[in-house]
């Protein structure tokens, strides 16, 4: 016997404009039935668990004990710059001039979040 992961939760104090933000990260479509003042929005991942948006009273305090790791299809920098573009700001940079690393973001309400190297950062770095 064993669990599946039915999706990954994010406390927020406004569920759909911080869904609106990761259906834009991830290029997926809110739920349908989801609207404006909702507690409670979804966005479907194409694979895996969906990200699940649960509006609370209470604001993000500390760091995050779990995140996201994204991998982009484009180059980590130009995902970096296009996730700052969405509204995400730039917390931690661990990027080496090897090409190594990755970059910590924060959503709007201040989730962190990693973006890592892309399968063609991968190739373009020395061995």
């Amino acid at each position: 016997m064993f669990s599946v992961v039915q999706n990954v939760a994010i406390d927020c104090t406004d569920a759909f404009e911080l869904a609106r933000f990761w259906s834009g990260v991830t290029g997926r479509p809110l739920d349908p039935q989801d609207k404006p003042g909702d507690r409670e929005v979804r966005v479907q991942l194409a694979e895996g668990p969906a990200l699940y948006f649960n509006q609370v009273p209470e604001p993000k305090n500390g760091k995050n004990r779990i995140h996201l790791c994204l991998r982009p299809e484009n180059s980590r920098e130009q995902e970096v710059e296009r996730l700052l573009g969405l509204g995400a700001t730039l917390v931690g940079d661990h990027r080496n001039p090897d090409g190594s690393g990755w970059a910590v973001l924060a959503d709007p309400e201040g989730n962190e979040f990693c973006v890592l190297r892309s399968d063609s950062d991968w190739a373009a770095t020395p061995s």
